[in-house]
């Protein structure tokens, strides 16, 4: 499976996989996004990112948790 920066749904819950002691609520940014771009199977430009989809990946990735 290939990821994208779309898959808000799908790399939250990679992430949850790949980082269970992790405090979503506290992460930034710069962690977010290299973290996002070391999941395996994630494929898309690392410039198609911007602060509107982390900020949806953080908090799916909360809803996630919850």
């Amino acid at each position: 499976m290939s990821l994208r920066w779309t898959d808000v749904n799908d790399i939250a819950i990679e992430l949850v996989e790949a980082h269970p002691d992790v405090d979503a609520v506290t992460i930034r940014f710069t962690d977010l996004h290299r973290w996002v771009m070391e999941l395996p199977g994630f494929d898309d430009d690392p410039n198609h990112s911007g602060e509107k989809v982390l900020e949806a990946i953080q908090a799916a990735w909360i809803e996630e948790l919850e």
